[in-house]
């Protein structure tokens, strides 16, 4: 068998959606209108915390598929203006959301125990705030929402290799900045952090051997499986992970932005910022290679997102564990590439019509034991009823 990314082909249901004239598509999807059709005809739950689980008209698998938004789209018209990261939710919003995240990941592994057979993921992907509606890569919601999926390994194991030049792979070319010229700064960054649950793997250690990925990416083991996952102390590592993240990309492009820049204001680890990386020389020095490209090139500048922009996710690797990693943002690439899935969708509906029953059937059996847990109300829709 050969190893390496794959591209698998996902059939979907066209949408009956009709964007305005004169108005690009994910303009469109980010109005209010598109969310009214997101929870009307494909919504599961909603609680008053204004988070919406949902299933995916264009998913990513038709396996198990679905999402949590946190749907703003009435409270803040301007898209802008939206929270796109875990940082920027309220708390009460924040715990509902990580109980919600519980119960499907918990309720993933139940129904598909072996990682043999099924690859897993749960997460979220981030977006720099500023960036243009209209910028290649943007994603079509401009909310934050995390995603729940499941993949059959036999399938991804027949399916075609994916180029491995796609720069959805490779990241736009940042990841491997931070891995060619900062890897062992980056490494000792987030050893400063203080963890019990989660524990750093080593090298190679977290990778799904069908796809080779994750590449060169910080992750860590939680320690206790999915039950530490009903731990508040978890989602608390959890959100450090990405604070360090998010610390690392401000003070990393703070100097690209400007030499010698200070630590950045609101820094969440101010300390390991200035002990740790203003004074490492790597550090410094490969952002004067990126100061001096923006300099030199205005495409390559034009492409930088100035302001942090993640995935972060959680998934089973080949042994078992629950692996998390953090990886930048940097073109809209889909939270799955990170793992070396590729993913194409294509309309079908009489393919995609196959595989639908199996699938409600399961986000219909978990949207139960969250509403059992308190955790919302079911949405009737023309496909299903509210309980």
């Amino acid at each position: 068998m050969q190893f390496g990314p794959r591209q698998i082909v996902t059939p979907f249901r066209p949408i009956p959606l009709d964007v305005p004239e004169g108005m690009a598509p994910n303009e469109f999807f980010n109005s209010t209108e598109n969310l009214n059709d997101l929870a009307n005809n494909n919504g599961l739950l909603k609680n008053p915390e204004n988070l919406l689980m949902y299933r995916k008209a264009l998913g990513h698998s038709n396996e198990f598929d679905t999402s949590i938004i946190y749907n703003t789209s009435k409270k803040i018209l301007d898209p802008l203006g939206r929270p796109v990261r875990r940082t920027q939710v309220p708390t009460a919003t924040k715990k509902v959301w990580n109980r919600m995240n519980q119960v499907l990941i918990n309720y993933m592994i139940e129904i598909y125990p072996d990682p043999e057979q099924t690859l897993l993921l749960a997460g979220e992907a981030s977006l720099d705030a500023t960036w243009s509606l209209t910028s290649p890569g943007v994603p079509s919601i401009r909310m934050l929402h995390n995603h729940f999926m499941a993949f059959d390994k036999n399938r991804l194991s027949k399916a075609d290799m994916a180029d491995q030049n796609n720069p959805n792979l490779t990241d736009g070319g940042q990841n491997s900045l931070f891995q060619s010229y900062m890897r062992d700064v980056y490494s000792d960054f987030f050893s400063s952090l203080n963890f019990n649950i989660l524990k750093q793997t080593s090298k190679g250690s977290s990778k799904i051997e069908l796809t080779g990925y994750p590449q060169g990416l910080p992750s860590w083991k939680i320690q206790g499986g999915v039950d530490a996952l009903k731990d508040i102390c978890f989602w608390r590592e959890y959100d450090q992970v990405l604070k360090g993240f998010l610390d690392f990309y401000r003070a990393f492009f703070s100097q690209v932005s400007t030499r010698n820049a200070p630590v950045p204001e609101k820094a969440y680890f101010p300390d390991q910022i200035e002990r740790i990386l203003l004074f490492n020389n790597d550090f410094m020095g490969a952002a004067k290679k990126v100061r001096d490209q923006c300099i030199n090139n205005a495409k390559y500048a034009n492409v930088i997102r100035w302001q942090p922009a993640f995935k972060q996710l959680i998934y089973r690797n080949d042994e078992g564990d629950l692996i998390v990693t953090i990886s930048q943002n940097s073109i809209g690439n889909a939270i799955t590439e990170l793992l070396g899935v590729v993913v194409k969708r294509e309309p079908n509906a009489e393919e995609y019509e196959k595989a639908e029953p199996a699938l409600i059937e399961k986000l219909l059996e978990v949207r139960k034991r969250l509403i059992n847990a308190d955790l919302g109300e079911g949405i009737e829709t023309p496909y299903w009823g509210s309980s």
